[in-house]
């Protein structure tokens, strides 16, 4: 066994590394291809649902700011549920975190499969998969500063197609140029039915949809253990990451739904795709095309990262096979990394025959992980803080605005986010999953207590 005496990540992530990492985890298929359908079930008032959504984030990451400065160590939420809402909830936050993110990659790869196809309809739909997989695996058990800046690059892609959306798309709703210059407005967000033209209902129904593209913000937290300077990266992190996503979202959505009313946006095409058509961008269907893929293989790429460490950190804390615990030469949780991949493979599988409603399941079942991992944040945030008040943790200089009222308001929202699941037919089947994976979790629990404890005395 290798233990942190001897052996330890690198601290090689930089600040600009840590916020595109987050970035690029979140802002993926979800906003450039999800958003059709949710404009199509809610309107403009998408941006409420948007707006909530980010106010719950904001909190979320201000509460795991809080703790990561208390002690910044790799599989972080984990490691807080542990320590201060008892030793199940930490094993089964870093479990659900590993299978909620080997689901979304898995889900990212099929992606990959369908849209490389766009330009090359005769190859099989599992090889672009496989070509990906074992190129990102590859990345991953480099050096993390290769990783790093391999996800910094494909999170820029993507931050340039929104920035460049939203620009082009002011420069015509202002000075009213091109096809859609006559009736380009703002008003365009209210004139079609009103600002909640399916009334509130929409909104709430487009909630498990937004979660799931916010889904990674989190990330930030698995990468502390590998942050340079974490006591002054992770807190610039954490506001940055926050405020740039309502941005992006936001704005983006905003500027869609103002140059183009909602009622004409198909939601079976990418609002991106029509809306650069209609500036007359050339190859807009090839740009956007690109850019999900890119989006797809960011997303898979940060979920090999985060799994290898989970694994790594559960495995320190005996929850996991002690030999996930030990790191290659290059400081990476290697074997984790090769766990995870090697479930990943069946991804590659299913592509062979890929049922109709494989993809929605999948992000629904990886949603139950994400309600989950922030549900434990802010649980644990208000037991830290407790314990701060009682003198048994050393408080941090980055605080988490509103506690404990924040903390309560924060699950409430996402325990109406899991009932929303259930008022969708497509979506339902995660509450359905759940109960057995949790039930999984007991028995695999029961089994590593003597391991867990073993790994607590060593420590």
């Amino acid at each position: 066994m290798t233990s942190q005496a001897d052996s330890h990540l690198s601290r090689n992530l930089r600040d600009r590394h840590i916020q595109l990492i987050a970035l690029g985890g979140t802002i993926g298929v979800g906003l450039f291809l999800g958003s059709a359908k949710s404009i199509h079930n809610a309107g403009p008032g998408l941006l409420l649902a948007y707006a909530i959504g980010g106010i719950a984030i904001f909190l979320i990451m201000r509460a795991l700011g809080e703790l990561l400065t208390y002690r910044p160590v790799a599989g972080s939420f984990a490691v807080y549920a542990d320590e201060f809402c008892g030793p199940f909830a930490g094993f089964a936050t870093g479990w659900s975190y590993w299978f909620m993110w080997v689901m979304t990659a898995m889900a990212e790869l099929t992606a990959i499969g369908v849209y490389v196809r766009y330009w090359f309809p005769d190859i099989p739909q599992w090889l672009p998969a496989l070509v990906a997989l074992v190129t990102l695996y590859g990345v991953n058990q480099l050096a993390v500063r290769v990783f790093g800046e391999l996800e910094f690059w494909f999170a820029l892609i993507k931050v340039v197609t929104i920035v460049g959306l939203i620009v082009g798309g002011l420069f015509v709703i202002f000075f009213h140029v091109g096809e859609l210059g006559a009736t380009a407005g703002f008003s365009n967000l209210w004139s079609h039915g009103g600002f909640l033209p399916v009334g509130i209902q929409g909104v709430l129904l487009t909630l498990p949809m937004v979660i799931f593209a916010y889904q990674g913000v989190e990330l930030i937290g698995v990468t502390a253990g590998e942050a340079e300077n974490p006591e002054v990266v992770l807190p610039k992190a954490t506001n940055g990451i926050t405020y740039r996503i309502l941005i992006f979202y936001l704005g983006a959505l905003a500027v869609i739904m103002a140059l183009v009313p909602w009622t004409e946006l198909s939601p079976d095409t990418s609002p991106f795709v029509f809306v650069f058509e209609k500036m007359r961008v050339p190859a807009a269907a090839t740009i956007i095309n690109l850019v999900v893929i890119t989006a797809a293989t960011s997303s898979c790429n940060s979920g090999i990262f985060s799994t290898g460490r989970m694994l790594y950190s559960l495995a320190q804390r005996g929850q996991a096979p002690q030999a996930l615990s030990q790191l290659s030469a290059q400081h990476v949780p290697a074997k984790g990394i090769n766990v995870s991949v090697a479930v990943m493979l069946v991804a590659v599988a299913i592509n062979y025959v890929v049922p109709e409603k494989a993809f929605v399941w999948i992000t629904s079942i990886s949603t139950i992980g994400t309600l989950w991992t922030w549900g434990i944040i802010m649980v644990a945030h208000h037991n830290y803080r407790r314990a701060v008040a009682a003198g048994r943790a050393r408080p941090s200089t980055f605080r988490m605005p509103g506690a404990p009222w924040a903390n309560g308001l924060v699950l409430a929202f996402l325990l109406g986010v899991t009932c929303m699941l259930w008022r969708g037919e497509d979506t339902r089947v995660a509450l359905y999953v759940a109960p057995v994976w949790f039930g999984l979790l007991a028995i695999g629990y029961a089994w590593s207590r003597p391991q867990a404890a073993l790994g607590r005395a060593e420590e």
